[in-house]
């Protein structure tokens, strides 16, 4: 009994399963029956199996069915990438209401035409010079359009120059526009580009496409250009700026101990710092650079701003002739310096008033010390006092006769010799021919010659 209950069983799943199977085959033969032609040349191995597209009365489960086999494109939908999760209108379609199979091994279900295609709907939108690029530049023979290179080197590394100095994110300098055409932004490095050198090539500094370790010193790119040549050291923006390098913004009144004013405002650098700006020391005294322009050969010692200002070697001379040997007073004053200076050498000059004044009227009878009688003031206006100067005062007639009458010959004015006696002077003149000696003023007196002194009690008449 229990035997046979287990038999019963065993020939029913027998039975069972020859029914699935002719089912099976049944409906094997029914698709090939009403299959309405050959797939593709890509489904061909599935021509066999109708359920890798198809739920037998389901239809609308077939587009699962397609996205189980073309997984990259059911991310692409999901994602919202590429042509078929960007196209609003392919997200939500059915995939045979664009793909129409069974049409033959060579047909075309893709349907694309390129021409018409719009690449706005891919994640790479073209712009610029791609714009007017062949397809096939890009999109690579016998490889499906989604595994055409998005990155800019994998297109354009054979024309790459950097050598790949700058890595491969070409798009952080270049645009599709123009490879020419650089938007980098070079302040994001460590040297912001400022005046002229915004209008410099890469290729002046990056030599040989060098980009890393770039030397940011001024002197490493403008040697050549360093009129300088080198003396000043490299710290070139201590006075110049990127803007021009004619265009010195050093600061000598308030960066250094010498201010520049008048003349040396003009002065050129070099004629001053000749050597190592930073290793010589100048010295600020004027006679440390201008000694052999000093006419006075040394004369009037270094302190040549005792007389000059900056403006001018000549003009506006400010000399206190009152502080040397030689004062100047009345007339003096008025007199050109290089009426009594003849050279440079002003302290060559002499003092003595015979050195610049010939005497023409007393022809040196009195000797060169013209003090004794005139002043500055004047040559007419002299005050020599006969009277109080002398041990032989003037009187009466006396007072009227000229010098010369009596200093006939040259003498030392201060030590006048002449003879106080009147026959020293009027021997010539004596009527009595020397009969009454040379004691002339026993009878007669200054006031007039003619008259006869009341020693001897003569009467005129």
């Amino acid at each position: 009994m229990r035997l046979s209950s287990i038999l019963n069983v065993f020939a029913f799943a027998v039975l069972f399963m020859g029914i699935l199977s002719l089912s099976a085959r049944a409906q094997n033969v029914f698709e090939r029956l009403v299959m309405p032609g050959p797939l593709i040349e890509g489904h061909a191995k599935y021509e066999e199996e109708c359920g890798k597209c198809h739920e037998p009365f389901e239809k609308e489960a077939q587009a699962k069915l397609c996205m189980d086999c073309h997984k990259e494109i059911a991310a692409d939908r999901k994602q919202k990438q590429g042509f078929h999760g960007l196209r609003p209108d392919s997200v939500n379609a059915e995939c045979n209401h664009c793909h129409s199979e069974h049409k033959g091994r060579n047909a075309d279900i893709v349907q694309f035409d390129q021409e018409t295609f719009d690449h706005a709907n891919t994640d790479f939108s073209l712009k610029g010079a791609h714009q007017i690029a062949r397809c096939d530049g890009c999109h690579i023979p016998d490889k499906t359009y989604r595994e055409a290179p998005s990155l800019c080197i994998d297109c354009h590394k054979e024309d790459e120059p950097h050598r790949g100095n700058l890595g491969d994110k070409c798009a952080d300098c270049h645009s599709e526009t123009d490879w020419q055409t650089v938007s980098f932004d070079h302040s994001q490095t460590l040297f912001e580009l400022t005046g002229s050198h915004k209008d410099v090539t890469c290729k002046s500094c990056h030599g040989g496409e060098r980009y890393r370790d770039v030397s940011t010193v001024c002197s490493v790119c403008h040697q050549l250009q360093d009129v300088h040549e080198g003396r000043y050291g490299a710290k070139c923006d201590d006075c110049h700026s990127p803007e021009k390098w004619d265009v010195v913004n050093f600061n000598h009144d308030e960066q250094t101990k010498f201010k520049l004013r008048g003349k040396h405002r003009q002065t050129e650098c070099d004629a001053c710092h000749k050597g190592d700006l930073y290793g010589e020391k100048l010295a600020t005294n004027c006679f440390s650079c201008h000694e052999k322009d000093d006419p006075h050969e040394e004369q009037l010692g270094s302190k040549c701003e005792t007389c000059h200002n900056e403006n001018s070697w000549r003009q506006n001379v400010d000399f206190d002739h009152d502080d040397s040997r030689f004062p100047l007073k009345s007339l003096h004053n008025l007199v050109l310096c290089e009426a009594c200076h003849q050279t440079p050498s002003f302290k060559d000059a002499a003092t003595e008033c015979v050195s610049c004044h010939e005497d023409s009227f007393h022809e040196n009878r009195f000797g060169d010390d013209c003090t004794l009688c005139h002043k500055p003031n004047g040559w007419p206006r002299w005050t020599f006092n006969h009277d109080k100067q002398t041990d032989y005062p003037l009187t009466g007639k006396h007072q009227q006769v000229k010098c010369h009458l009596c200093h006939e010959k040259n003498v030392n004015a201060r030590k006048v010799e002449n003879s106080t006696r009147c026959y020293s002077c009027h021997a010539d003149d004596d009527p009595h021919y020397g009969l009454y000696g040379t004691n002339c003023g026993l009878c007669h007196s200054p006031e007039k010659f003619q008259f006869l002194g009341s020693i001897f009690r003569i009467n005129d008449n």
